[in-house]
């Protein structure tokens, strides 16, 4: 049934066709008109009113929907449909009231952007905490050692002793320094045993400087080193042969006291003298062992090199049984010595000096100097090889000369080829000597003196002046290409 008075039925805006017609407001002018019934049989209150032109203000009872949008698919309750899936976004809310007639419809919705937060880290809660809890004041790392430095040095140097503060910049280097003291005020150094100045202080008053005249006006210079406490001093062959046909022998102590010396006894063989002087004064040296010195270990040399008398150098024992040659004859009267070889500075002046270890016991008498090819005569220096005569050896010979003025060498009785490469070659053999007992031949080729390898005549000769006179050794030699052993005797010969 209709009524006059009774409300137009409104459409469902959610199932509403965009383009059907909806019922019109009353003229402002005219008389109103009924409107349609819910079924369309109503009388038609005026001209249709499409979606297309808006509607006069205040017509209707709810806004109308917005073109495009997605209110025909949403329940007009609120509610959320069954079928949907919600995947974190809130639904668009919009809606448009027009604000004066004819107010176009907005074309362009808003876009949705929504703020992304992420999430908060795993440690937050840490993080957090850290931020409101205070941080340990960073100590410089440099501060902190010279801190412990200062108190060491604090305890070490005992009660009443001040401890200078350096200020640190940033960086860790010294801005403000206490000044060093002046030069010349502070204490001397302590001698410690075994340095190199407590081995001087201890030989060099011990230790002279030869001066050698000889009677054809030749003239040397050299050391010596007193040995015993009747002022017998040990030095070089080579020092004093001038003076052994005639001539004079100088010696200056270390005090600078200068007197004559008189020649007990040389031995060419292996490059070692003997001198005496009356009265003299200086202590005399402890001995070493030359055969317990080791590759390696600290040693001094003292002597006059190129006349500075007193001077002291330093080095090491670089290497042991270095076959050497020294002296100034020729022939069998060369000297032929298994030497210390030494890094410690020797110069010509140096020899018949003593060799020293740490403990300050003399272990070998400086003689010889490897020099450069080419070099002249007169115009070699230290090269860092200098050899000294073993004192185990020095100390017989010395004994000897002492003795009887003369000194003993072993032979085997036999020459060798000194321009043979290879081993020791025989050139003749002596008879009725150790060699011929032994049956050696000439054109035997020794190639090894009990073990150790011979290479040349001259390690031949070496190795054999090691022994002493009534020892026997081992030799191995080659004959006819077949190696052959044969042990001997040693004999001895003056010189």
């Amino acid at each position: 049934m209709t009524s006059d008075d009774a409300e137009p039925t409104v459409p469902n805006p959610a199932t509403a066709d965009p383009t059907a017609e909806l019922p019109a407001a009353p003229a402002a002018n005219g008389p109103a008109e009924a409107a349609p019934s819910a079924n369309g049989n109503g009388p038609s209150a005026g001209p249709p009113v499409t979606a297309l032109a808006p509607p006069a203000p205040g017509a209707g009872a709810m806004p109308l929907r917005t073109p495009g949008s997605d209110a025909a698919y949403r329940q007009t309750n609120g509610g959320r449909s069954t079928t949907q899936r919600s995947f974190g976004r809130p639904e668009p809310q919009q809606s448009f009231r027009p604000v004066y007639p004819g107010q176009a419809w907005p074309t362009e919705q808003p876009q949705y952007r929504p703020a992304y937060v992420p999430p908060p880290p795993a440690d937050w809660h840490q993080q957090q905490a850290r931020s409101y809890a205070s941080e340990p004041q960073k100590v410089n790392r440099v501060v902190t050692i010279a801190a412990l430095v200062a108190l060491v040095i604090g305890v070490l140097a005992g009660a009443g002793a001040a401890t200078a503060v350096v200020a640190l910049s940033g960086n860790g280097t010294p801005i403000a320094q206490q000044p060093d003291p002046p030069v010349g005020t502070g204490a001397d150094p302590k001698i410690r045993t075994g340095s190199v100045s407590a081995v001087a202080s201890t030989l060099l008053p011990s230790v002279v400087q030869l001066k050698v005249q000889g009677s054809d006006n030749s003239d040397a210079t050299g050391s010596g080193f007193v040995i015993d406490n009747v002022g017998h001093i040990l030095t070089n062959n080579h020092v004093v042969a001038a003076a052994a046909t005639g001539g004079s022998i100088q010696v200056v102590t270390n005090d600078n006291k200068t007197a004559t010396a008189r020649l007990v006894g040389r031995s060419p063989a292996y490059d070692l003298a003997v001198v005496q002087v009356a009265g003299l004064t200086a202590p005399s040296v402890k001995f070493g062992r030359s055969d317990q010195a080791v590759v390696g270990q600290d040693v001094v040399a003292i002597g006059s090199p190129l006349g500075l008398a007193g001077t002291v150098t330093s080095g090491i024992i670089s290497a042991k049984n270095r076959p050497v040659t020294t002296g100034d004859d020729t022939g069998q009267a060369s000297s032929y010595i298994s030497a210390l070889q030494t890094d410690a500075a020797i110069n010509p002046g140096n020899s018949g000096g003593p060799l020293v270890d740490m403990n300050a016991r003399v272990i070998g008498v400086n003689s010889a100097i490897a020099t450069v090819r080419g070099s002249e005569e007169g115009q070699s220096g230290s090269i860092g090889l200098g050899f000294a005569i073993p004192i185990d050896q020095a100390r017989r010979t010395a004994q000897q000369l002492i003795a009887t003025g003369k000194a003993s060498y072993p032979v085997i009785g036999a020459s060798v080829d000194m321009t043979f490469e290879g081993g020791g070659r025989v050139s003749a053999v002596s008879p009725s000597s150790p060699a011929a007992r032994a049956g050696l031949r000439v054109g035997d080729v020794i190639t090894a003196v009990n073990n150790d390898p011979v290479d040349s005549a001259e390690v031949l000769i070496v190795a054999i002046r090691t022994h002493q006179p009534g020892e026997a050794v081992r030799l191995a030699y080659e004959r006819g290409g077949r190696s052959r052993t044969v042990t001997l005797t040693l004999a001895q010969q003056i010189g």
